[in-house]
């Protein structure tokens, strides 16, 4: 277990300016997270439309189930065979979010892995209140289970499949792996499991910015939200966990990371691998990939390599 790691050199491959700003903006993070969310995406848009894809080829808004929504994008590095296989599952509250909330991100998580030799899938899937509990899971669970049926297509091992959520995918993820209303009778074919930054508890309570989101996702009986909540069920996990969050958090959400793996720590009687990524915020801690700042990819490898 590691935990309060990597204070050096945070958003080292930024302006010295734009380091400033974001060194700012972390402690006041939750007071307006809409509006910090967006200059973080335009702090890192320049530097991201120049950040590394060669060697990468990008198929895009392949269906694999027939909403609109069910669609993902596929990152294959050049000459892939039997390669690891990440499935990354983008946040947005429930209510709102894409696969590409901006033309470089999240598409900069997917870039990076399949630069480290690794087969991407970005996943898009339905929104609240048109598609509420456990909507998302189950989308998931259609796209892990079309992801392991092209895999190989895709030079990827569909026996090493590694499904990371970010925010609400997080909570999605960890609802697909181990929630009994969504995980498959026949398993969750996964090797690994990486939640960044997880809702992994519903909950509307007042310092929770988005507990309307919550709510339209969850549903408005309060009283189911207990058995809905993937931290309920986080003893039961099977498989190799990783958590990560960071230091500036949307409310709640880093209390809520160290639930879960206290839940699953207890359980096993050793705990999972932890970091909390110090001085970045709930979106910049995605927002880093595929740049020259690469602790937090770095330590996700060594991860899937172990596992």
């Amino acid at each position: 277990m590691r935990a309060n790691i990597w204070r050096v050199r945070p958003f080292s491959s930024l302006p010295a300016s734009a380091r400033r700003e974001l060194l700012e903006i972390g402690p006041v993070w939750g007071r307006d997270i809409q509006r910090h969310r967006e200059r973080v995406f335009e702090i890192y848009r320049p530097l991201l439309a120049g950040a590394p894809k060669a060697g990468v080829s990008v198929v895009r808004d392949v269906p694999y189930a027939t909403h609109a929504r069910q669609r993902l994008d596929v990152f294959r590095p050049q000459g892939a065979r039997d390669a690891d296989v990440v499935v990354f599952v983008h946040g947005g509250a429930f209510v709102r979010g894409d696969k590409r909330a901006t033309p470089e991100i999240y598409d900069n998580v997917l870039y990076w892995f399949a630069r480290q030799g690794c087969v991407g899938y970005n996943v898009e899937y339905r929104l609240a209140p048109e598609s509420q509990y456990p909507g998302g899971a189950s989308d998931v669970a259609l796209a892990v289970a079309w992801v392991r049926s092209h895999a190989r297509g895709h030079g990827g091992d569909p026996g090493r499949i590694f499904l990371i959520g970010h925010s609400a995918g997080a909570t999605h993820a960890a609802s697909y792996a181990c929630d009994p209303v969504v995980r498959p009778a026949e398993g969750h074919g996964l090797a690994g499991l990486v939640l960044i930054s997880g809702r992994l508890r519903a909950d509307t309570r007042a310092e929770n910015p988005n507990a309307a989101a919550v709510q339209a996702y969850f549903g408005a009986d309060e009283s189911r939200y207990e058995a809905r909540s993937p931290v309920t069920h986080a003893a039961s996990l099977d498989l190799p966990l990783f958590i990560a969050v960071a230091e500036h958090e949307n409310p709640l959400l880093d209390v809520y990371g160290v639930e879960f793996l206290h839940r699953v720590a207890a359980a096993r009687g050793r705990a999972p691998r932890f970091v909390q990524l110090r001085d970045h915020n709930h979106i910049s801690i995605v927002a880093h990939f595929n740049t020259d700042e690469d602790a937090l990819g770095r330590e996700i490898l060594e991860f899937v390599a172990g596992a």
